[in-house]
């Protein structure tokens, strides 16, 4: 490929993506935000998220498959309690969350756990 390889093809998936990015907003603009339309996309777009945030815990690759099923899920469990007892504020679940699995991580490499 040479040198303008790896280049162009960083150029071409930017291209690529900022082209579905652009669609997308020229296409939001059409759509009202109380429609049927917008209520499916935002599900989607929430399915897509819940799948890909199940398949990181349950199905894990890299480092993170190094870590036990039990740290990954509790971690995550930590944070919905807290997600949903701090009245739904996001930033506090995913930063207890966070918090969780590293707490979790360390006490495994001390081996306490």
């Amino acid at each position: 490929m040479g040198e303008t390889g790896p280049i162009a093809a960083m150029i071409a998936a930017s291209a690529a993506t900022y082209v579905w990015r652009g669609a997308g907003a020229a296409l939001a603009q059409r759509i009202g935000v109380g429609g049927a339309a917008f209520e499916w996309f935002s599900c989607v777009a929430y399915a897509m998220l819940a799948a890909l945030i199940a398949r990181l815990i349950l199905l894990p690759g890299g480092m993170l498959s190094e870590v036990p099923l039990i740290d990954r899920v509790g971690a995550t469990v930590f944070g919905l309690v807290l997600f949903f007892a701090f009245r739904r504020q996001i930033f506090i679940g995913t930063i207890g969350g966070l918090a969780a699995f590293v707490a979790l991580a360390h006490l495994r490499a001390e081996t306490w756990l």
